[in-house]
């Protein structure tokens, strides 16, 4: 592979990175601006990544819920889908349902 090439792929991969790490904050925050804890949430889906460093790393990437914009639920279960993220998608629609359940109470 010639050198343009190759830093289009390394350009392609790069942007790929910052936009999953941008998903996976996203989702993280929705879980913390819903009081659930982004890794224990995430391991219902993924319970063999816990030794995944950089998922952990980017899970702590929050702000309080203070300080955080609001995340509607679509909004979570879309960027999880563009990812292809389906497991993960799952366990947040189900979050979603006993969020829903509790406010009908």
């Amino acid at each position: 592979m010639n050198n343009k090439a190759n830093d289009i792929s390394k350009q392609v991969i790069s942007n790929y990175q910052k936009d999953e790490g941008m998903m996976i904050i996203i989702y993280a925050q929705w879980c913390v601006n819903n009081k659930l804890d982004p890794k224990t949430v995430y391991l219902k889906a993924y319970p063999d990544q816990s030794n995944n460093d950089y998922v952990m790393h980017m899970l702590e990437q929050t702000v309080s819920i203070e300080e955080a914009e609001h995340i509607p639920h679509d909004t979570v279960l879309q960027v999880l889908s563009m990812f292809g993220n389906d497991d993960l998608a799952f366990v947040v629609s189900n979050e979603i349902q006993a969020i829903k359940e509790t406010i009908k109470r």
